[in-house]
């Protein structure tokens, strides 16, 4: 049993894939799966476009300038961006990762898309893993 002073991971919020100009990875979705886009955001460079599946959702970001995701395309190609798990309490998370050696990319909570709260670690801290905590504002759907 975890102890209760280690937070806990509540579920998967969602999987982000990165690509290119197009949408392909939306629209193959679709057409195979039947996903649909349940809520899409314009960000600086990108389009965030969030397909549930099951509890979770699936995030398509699609790069369509410069800016965060053109970078990581340029890096590692079109693929795995990012991995978000949902929390209860993000300020409390974040001071449990810096006291334990994680590095984080986001050292204080900040909005993100939905509305909710959510803050990065540095992929160095989790296997080469790019990892984004959520906390889910109670007035907006995860």
């Amino acid at each position: 049993m975890a102890d209760a002073a280690v937070p806990v991971l509540r579920r998967i919020h969602h999987v982000a894939f990165a690509e290119e100009e197009g949408a392909v990875l939306v629209g193959r979705l679709r057409e195979l799966f039947g996903l649909e886009v349940d809520s899409e955001e314009s960000a600086l460079g990108f389009v965030e476009r969030m397909l549930p599946v099951g509890e979770c959702h699936l995030q398509a970001l699609e790069a369509t300038g410069e800016g965060v995701v053109r970078s990581s395309l340029a890096r590692r190609g079109p693929g795995l961006h990012h991995v978000a798990f949902e929390v209860d309490d993000l300020a409390a998370v974040l001071r449990h990762l810096e006291d334990n050696g994680v590095e984080l990319i986001d050292r204080q909570p900040r909005r993100g898309g939905g509305g909710h709260l959510i803050a990065f670690a540095h992929p160095r801290s989790f296997g080469g893993i790019l990892v984004e905590l959520v906390e889910a504002s109670p007035s907006v759907p995860s």
